[in-house]
């Protein structure tokens, strides 16, 4: 779908008809507006995640097998809808009010259905545990939007609930006694590109990129006029790519300090997993422009970060597959994108919560990866 390939403001009403293979009229005869064909394939996909889980309500005897029953439920709607559920990742937030409010709506009565299941096999959890283990799970399952990495369906099937069941049956860690709060480093005044850099970043996470404009970084970090922005950057769009280097930098230049610095890819793994976590909930804005505003990234820069992305997660893959031999290749890397996803799908939903707290993420994420 033109949506999830640029994104709702990526396209216009004639590339889609084009696409379809029909003049712009004919869709407008069906849809009043570009917004109202999102708005309609969004909550068509909300609505296949409910229907995919009141499916599984009653389908089998005990708390374990009416989990799994769901998972796949979930697991096949996702893979089904692949294009869209990036919408819902990514771009919900386009939505009006009104319409955003029965999108949650949609997802809290998936995150119910797993957390009622996941009370009849853990007792002993928590609503909040419960809540974070839905969520993670969810995160784990829709990942498969986050990429174009292609599995065959029983085999997807099969990884991605199995990875969900690890988190079911983990033994959590203690959460936080206190909040977490992001470690914060000041800029000096005379940093004005780094100060431009972060204050664009907490726009483009807030309003979305299109939606900002170089005036409104230029207010936001205490400049005169957007002229003055130009003496650091060339425009929105670099510094957009220049915030991506930079989280595609540190992901990939964590890699080789960890390998080297450590006796075996288990420990490398421990390492690479708490900076993972570290820099993502230090960086929760970044984290998620990175994969909500990838497309709006000049096209030469977003095949550079392609290739540093495509290598680093081959890297964290192999330190995946030394410690579970009977994973793919194609396997590994599925998992290392899902346990990614969970991390920043955990990171928003529970911003400074001691209930996901930095030492209970890291713990499921090595869950994901390795059972």
């Amino acid at each position: 779908m033109a949506f999830g390939a640029a994104g709702y403001h990526g396209v216009s009403m004639e590339d889609i008809a084009a696409g379809l293979g029909i003049s712009s009229a004919a869709l407008y005869r069906h849809y009043p507006s570009k917004y109202a064909l999102f708005r309609e394939e969004l909550l068509r996909v909300g609505r296949a995640f409910t229907a995919s889980i009141d499916a599984s309500v009653d389908a089998t005897p005990t708390a374990a097998e009416r989990l799994r029953h769901m998972l796949t439920g979930l697991i096949g709607a996702t893979v089904e809808n692949r294009a869209t559920v990036t919408l819902v990742r990514w771009e919900g937030r386009y939505l009006e009010p009104a319409d955003r409010l029965v999108l949650d709506e949609q997802r809290t009565c998936v995150q119910v259905a797993l957390d009622e299941q996941l009370a009849a096999l853990r007792p002993e959890l928590t609503a909040p545990d419960l809540r974070m283990l839905s969520t993670a799970m969810f995160g784990v399952i829709t990942s498969i939007a986050d990429h174009h990495a292609a599995l065959p369906a029983r085999t997807l099937n099969r990884l991605l609930g199995e990875a969900c069941l690890a988190l079911a049956e983990s033994g959590l860690p203690p959460a936080a006694t206190i909040s977490e709060l992001p470690t914060q480093v000041e800029i000096p005044d005379s940093f004005k590109h780094e100060l431009l850099l972060r204050k664009a970043v907490e726009l483009f996470h807030e309003r979305g990129y299109p939606n900002v404009s170089v005036e409104d970084i230029a207010s936001a970090a205490g400049l005169s006029a957007a002229s003055a922005v130009y003496r650091f950057y060339r425009g929105k769009s670099d510094i957009l790519a220049a915030a991506f280097r930079r989280a595609a930098d540190r992901v990939s230049g964590a890699i080789g300090p960890a390998v080297a610095g450590t006796p075996d890819s288990g420990a490398a793994l421990d390492v690479l997993i708490g900076q993972f976590v570290t820099d993502t909930f230090d960086e929760r804005a970044l984290a998620v422009v990175y994969y909500a505003e990838f497309g709006h990234v000049p096209a030469e820069e977003r095949a550079v970060l392609r290739n540093i992305q495509r290598l680093s997660v081959q890297e964290w893959a192999r330190l995946v597959r030394e410690e579970r031999p009977e994973l793919s290749a194609a396997e590994s890397r599925f998992l290392v994108h899902a346990a990614f996803a969970m991390v920043i799908d955990l990171g928003q939903a529970f911003a400074g919560n001691p209930i996901a707290c930095r030492a209970r993420v890291a713990y499921l994420m090595r869950r994901v990866l390795l059972g």
